[in-house]
């Protein structure tokens, strides 16, 4: 295209999945924690 639509937004979308990227390295892992269950006092 004359005036480089494609371009434009593809440089746009690198910029958001760089930051997307940068931000998801910074966050705490998620550990999946086993909750322990009581033992069952009914019995």
């Amino acid at each position: 295209m004359a005036d480089n639509f494609l371009e434009k937004h593809y440089e746009e979308y690198e910029a958001r999945k760089a930051a997307y990227l940068r931000k998801k390295k910074h966050l705490p892992k998620i550990k999946s924690r086993l909750l322990e269950r009581p033992e069952d006092e009914a019995l």
